[in-house]
């Protein structure tokens, strides 16, 4: 019988046989290395990564990197049927009461808390709590 026509059984029957032959293959080679056959050498490789001396250089590598910043009023959850009859006009309700600080996200991360301000006719946010680095990593766990 073809390897194109074999059964799926007969086909697992190879797999399993190819398997059996590979590990035999792998114990004999251990045991060669045990019988006294040398194992092949590797030179040892070297640490380069500089130790704490390079730790500033390290963090000049990331401090480029572009993050995103969002500011979060608030969230609600509405149907798709409540979605799609939304039109000019319409009131979308929130989570958040009047007056309540705004999140600050930094890649869906939070990271602080603000309040809205303008400055030359833009929008900005006035950070009033800023996250410590311990209570966000604890928020990832």
């Amino acid at each position: 019988m073809s390897e194109e026509t074999q059964t799926p059984e007969a086909e697992a029957t190879d797999d399993w046989a190819e398997a059996m032959a590979e590990q035999a293959e792998v114990e004999a080679g251990t045991e060669a290395v045990e019988a006294g056959n040398p194992a092949a050498e590797f030179d040892n490789l070297e640490d380069t990564s500089g130790g704490l001396a390079d730790s500033e250089a390290n963090m000049d590598v990331i401090l480029d990197i572009p993050v995103t910043i969002s500011m979060e009023i608030g969230r609600t959850q509405i149907s798709i049927r409540n979605l799609l009859q939304l039109n000019q006009g319409s009131v979308v309700e929130l989570d958040r009461l009047a007056g309540e600080p705004m999140d600050v996200l930094v890649n869906g991360t939070l990271v602080a808390h603000g309040e809205v301000v303008v400055v030359n006719e833009k929008f900005g946010i006035r950070l009033t709590d800023v996250i410590s680095p311990a209570e966000r990593v604890k928020k990832l766990k």
